[in-house]
């Protein structure tokens, strides 16, 4: 009985550790470039999206995770007051990450470069302010994973 137990727990963990979830992916041509720039932009879709919530004036803008299938890349991208600067970031299942930081501007719509995520989860996160960014003039936003 403990021969199969031990087999059982070390098939387990040898289909765990393959799993392309927890593997590093390969590094993407388009690692940390700009989608729109680089065509990848073009054709791409919203796979999550979220609120971002200010602290203390309830949703103060949108956060959407982009998926280019053509380049099998995500980033994220923000649509905010003009007002309001701050921070994206993209996060994949494997660890690696990028952030991108923005200046009050361009119609309220910003957007981070890109990771290569082919068959990888990935998400994406927002800090912005406006004003002083004290009392309350300050928000975040994360949408869920999505998983290619």
């Amino acid at each position: 009985m403990k021969r199969l137990v031990l087999a059982v727990a070390i098939g387990a963990l040898a289909i765990f550790a393959g799993s392309p979830a927890y593997a590093q992916a390969a590094p993407s041509r388009y690692d940390h470039k700009d989608p729109y720039r680089s065509g990848c932009g073009n054709a791409a879709r919203v796979v999550k999206s979220a609120n971002i919530n200010g602290r203390v004036d309830g949703v103060v803008g949108t956060i959407k995770l982009m998926w280019s299938g053509k380049c099998q890349t995500n980033w994220t991208e923000v649509k905010v007051a003009t007002s309001m600067r701050g921070i994206v970031h993209i996060y994949t299942a494997d660890g690696r990450n990028g952030s991108f930081r923005f200046k009050a501007g361009n119609g309220g719509r910003h957007w981070g470069d890109m990771l290569g995520a082919k068959n990888m989860c990935a998400w994406g996160g927002v800090s912005v302010q406006w004003g002083t960014g004290a009392g309350g003039q300050n928000g975040q936003g994360t949408t869920a994973k999505a998983c290619d």
